[in-house]
């Protein structure tokens, strides 16, 4: 934008470098040039602007398919001034002498005859395709054809526009056609996620039937295991009771041995004491046999004395006393016989 001092009677307009003045007086051009600088009489001239630096125009257009489907084209087209003459001879580009606007829109204009030009490129590559082919071929044919055009194209060249570059960011149908178009996509996918999801669950099942067998099998094993083990346990407590059992046995058969040893030494021990009691018997017997009333009377007091613990009173009868003294006397007077 281009800025104007206000002086009396004068003012002074100067230009960025990257814009082209054209200055009329009385509708003559008498200066032109990039980022000027001057005064001059607000009574009595006129000046144009034209900006030269490379500017962008976002373009959103619709075609239609030859299946007559619509289609979105949104991109952008980079262009410059390629002749300001006669871009400043078709375009109105007057500033305000006050403020140093543009009194007009010009850049609309140009974005309007550009936008016009990539409609009609657009169209011209859209219309005879249908629109799946149109969708499948992508950007890059659709983006060299609208180039192409405008390369091509003389009203660019006789409002000395240039077209630096353009770019197809999108090609969309609309979104029922877009859902349409993704229902049989969609269901193909839905369809192998579906085969998927069965294959995932049959091989699951497999899987889970090989894991049920493998435990059925650890079980079987397992018990079969248990079984010899068990038998095993059988067969070693069964040897080892029946080892227990002949231990005891012969424990017993030992003891019942020992004791037979001892019980016939006890039985030898007792017959030989009692043998010898006897025989002690015998012989006291014998002893006694040969002993007069007398003596037998005296040893059976002795006896029968040695038995009582103690003696209260003792009676003593006087037929006692004659019988034992008539004893004594016989006894006496049997042993002084042979004195006689």
């Amino acid at each position: 934008m281009a800025q104007i001092s206000l002086y009396p009677l004068r003012r002074h307009f100067r230009a960025e470098a990257s814009s082209a003045v054209r200055l009329y007086r009385r509708g003559t051009l008498v200066r032109e040039g990039r980022g000027l600088a001057f005064w001059f009489d607000p009574n009595s001239v006129s000046i144009a602007e034209v900006p030269l630096a490379t500017r962008e125009l976002t373009f959103l257009v619709k075609s239609q398919t030859a299946d007559f489907q619509d289609l979105a084209v949104q991109g952008t087209v980079l262009w410059s001034v390629a002749d300001v003459a006669k871009l400043a001879d078709r375009v109105d580009f007057a500033v305000d002498l006050k403020t140093g606007l543009h009194l007009g829109k010009p850049d609309d204009r140009v974005a309007t005859v550009l936008n016009g030009l990539v409609r009609e490129f657009a169209d011209s590559y859209v219309k005879p395709l249908g629109v799946r082919a149109a969708l499948e071929a992508g950007l890059a044919p659709l983006q060299a054809r609208i180039m192409a055009g405008l390369a091509a194209e003389p009203t660019l060249e006789q409002m000395g526009l240039a077209v630096v570059a353009v770019r197809v960011a999108g090609l969309s149908p609309s979104s029922e056609l877009a859902r349409a178009l993704q229902a049989p996509t969609f269901e193909s996918l839905q369809q192998k996620a579906d085969e998927a999801t069965f294959a995932r669950r049959a091989l699951a099942v497999d899987k889970e039937r090989a894991i049920a067998e493998n435990e059925l099998a650890n079980r079987i094993e397992l018990a079969s295991r248990r079984a010899d083990l068990i038998a095993r346990d059988g067969d070693n407590a069964r040897s080892e009771a029946e080892a227990t059992a002949a231990a005891r046995r012969i424990e017993a058969e030992g003891d019942a041995a020992t004791k037979k040893i001892a019980a016939e030494a006890e039985a030898a021990r007792i017959r030989a004491v009692e043998q010898a009691s006897a025989d002690m018997e015998a012989a006291r017997m014998a002893t006694i046999a040969q002993l007069d009333a007398t003596q037998l009377f005296a040893l059976a007091a002795r006896d029968f004395a040695s038995k009582l613990e103690r003696i209260d009173s003792l009676t003593v009868t006087p037929d006692m006393v004659s019988g034992l003294m008539r004893q004594l006397g016989l006894a006496q007077g049997v042993k002084q016989l042979p004195k006689g």
